[in-house]
């Protein structure tokens, strides 16, 4: 059953079209490119000029791409990540054959809040903002928390370069050892919605991990923001029969 716009609502009619494109090939259901212009005019009941201003937002967000006389091809590889598997974004994106890359945007000593502190048991923390990039299409936003002691150390690095768990295990010596990871859905705030070039009414994966070592002494918690049309998770599980 395909989906449909809402014509009474506030959302531009080329904002819900891009929305369900974008699903669509998420999903799979378009695989080398999209439908034509005409395609979507006709199924949807909407003018030329929304269905291109649909177009061009996916190809302004990396998604597809034009080619004259050909059409318009899926050129988005999402990302997938193994839950169960500790990697960092850096082992993920290079599984997937991209080129890794980050921005540093941010990094200081920030007092925790009360959650926050419950968590890693610390009243205050170093604390680094990154844009993560896969193929040079940002991809998420990540936002670090380490003990003090441990930040100072990752901040004489250049942490545009470098992977924060490769300089954490073999740099530092910290062998790290569980993570206990919580993933949900939900809006962009704004401040990554600049970050990541998208719409703030985008739909995102909101991820949150604490990283403890091999003794259970906490590590890092990471809450990042990642392009649900460029990350997904994956998990394998079996059932038992007894």
């Amino acid at each position: 059953m395909s989906m449909t716009l809402n014509y009474t609502d506030s959302v531009p009619l080329h904002i819900q079209l891009k929305q369900i494109i974008q699903q669509y090939i998420v999903e799979g259901i378009y695989e080398e490119k999209i439908p034509s212009e005409r395609a979507f005019i006709d199924e949807y009941h909407v003018s030329r000029s929304t269905v291109r201003e649909a177009i061009n937002l996916l190809v302004r967000e990396g998604i597809v791409e034009k080619r004259h006389g050909k059409g318009t091809y899926i050129t988005l590889k999402p990302i997938d990540d193994w839950l169960g598997n500790l990697s960092s974004t850096s082992e993920t994106i290079e599984r997937m054959g991209m080129k890794p890359g980050a921005k540093l945007i941010h990094s200081e000593i920030v007092q925790l809040n009360e959650r926050m502190q419950r968590i890693t048991g610390l009243k205050e923390a170093y604390h680094f903002i990154r844009v993560r990039y896969a193929d040079r299409t940002p991809i998420g936003v990540e936002y670090h928390y380490y003990p003090t002691d441990i930040g100072r150390k990752l901040s004489t690095y250049d942490l545009n370069e470098v992977t924060l768990y490769d300089v954490i295990e073999l740099e530092l010596g910290i062998k790290m050892f569980e993570a206990d990871q919580v993933i949900r859905s939900g809006m962009v705030p704004e401040e990554v919605a600049k970050l990541l070039d998208i719409s703030d009414r985008t739909c995102i994966l909101i991820t949150e991990r604490k990283l403890t070592d091999v003794n259970e002494e906490f590590v890092e918690l990471e809450q990042a923001f990642y392009r649900s049309d460029m990350y997904a998770f994956k998990i394998k599980s079996s059932r038992n029969r007894s």
